[in-house]
């Protein structure tokens, strides 16, 4: 098993890259190299969504139905090993199939798999695919009710908290509380925790930071730069005569008067210092300097 070539395979670190941009989840690849008439794992399930891509050699894959459907990343298949040992003996497969180089299979979190090579070496790439789910507003939602001073009271010292009779009125009493802290967490908030898990997830395209501070010291009109691969990010008018441009780890304040450059120039495409609309060149190289700066954009290669 070679672990996190989305980190480490140049090719692969491209193709991860696009994959996250295009599905908004994070994603991992693994490869796995099985020899000549082997099996791998045993039946299990995973607690992401997978996609299986045959390189070479050929694998046959038995794929049955969940026994613990939508698995979260903490319940993993070990905690229903003999439910799952069980289904795989006993159950005829939803797909029984094999994989020949080229061919795809989508698994998704929870479906249990196993696969055997057939007559020789066989590898394949697993691509893991974290997706956000429905618990992740709930872990988002639980965080930002902490800040309500009610829900931090402390239990009275003594208390015997394996005793369900001593704990019940406090149950009841944080059930009231935690139910209108609830009602009070703003949307706006429960975004910006759950894209702060989420955009941290991959990293974007590496920089190479003495050759982009080379290039912003010569910029001038003619240069070409383009949106920085797999940064994610968020525009937004503040309403105060500047527009906002989030980041996983900060955000750009920006004067409105940007906002159609702006636009342009974080739409994936590759723009030229003298095109770019709604701006003046010398305001244009101003923008494109701090973006470039900012890690935002990156030269494009001749």
């Amino acid at each position: 098993m070679l672990q996190a070539l989305h980190r480490t395979w140049p090719s692969i670190i491209d193709f991860t890259t696009r994959l996250t941009e295009e599905l908004g989840h994070p994603a991992q690849v693994n490869a796995y190299i099985t020899p000549p008439s082997s099996q791998g794992f045993s039946a299990h399930y995973d607690v992401h969504d997978v996609f299986v891509l045959q390189l070479t050699g050929r694998k046959h894959w038995k794929v049955h139905a969940p026994v613990h459907p939508a698995p979260l990343r903490g319940q993993p298949w070990g905690e229903h090993a003999g439910a799952v040992a069980t289904r795989a003996r006993d159950d005829a497969p939803i797909i029984d199939k094999v994989l020949e180089p080229g061919d795809v299979m989508y698994l998704p979190r929870g479906w249990l798999h196993s696969a055997t090579a057939l007559g020789e070496i066989s590898a394949h790439l697993t691509v893991g695919i974290h997706v956000v789910t429905r618990f992740a507003l709930v872990e988002a939602i639980a965080a930002l009710v902490a800040s309500d001073e009610r829900l931090r009271v402390s239990l009275p010292l003594g208390i015997d908290v394996a005793d369900p009779a001593a704990l019940g009125p406090h149950i009841g009493a944080v059930r009231e509380d935690l139910i209108a802290a609830l009602t009070a967490v703003a949307p706006e908030d429960i975004a910006r925790h759950v894209r702060g898990q989420v955009w941290t997830g991959n990293r974007p395209e590496p920089l190479a930071p003495i050759a982009a501070a080379t290039f912003v010291s010569n910029l001038a009109a003619g240069d070409t730069v383009r949106r920085r691969g797999g940064l994610r990010f968020r525009v937004r008018d503040n309403g105060d005569g500047n527009v906002v441009l989030e980041l996983p780890d900060r955000r750009l304040s920006l004067p409105s008067s940007t906002s159609i450059a702006l636009t342009a120039l974080l739409d994936g495409s590759t723009w030229t210092v003298g095109e770019i609309p709604g701006l003046s060149v010398d305001d244009q190289a101003v923008l494109v300097r701090r973006l470039l700066r900012e890690g935002v954009l990156m030269a494009t290669t001749p």
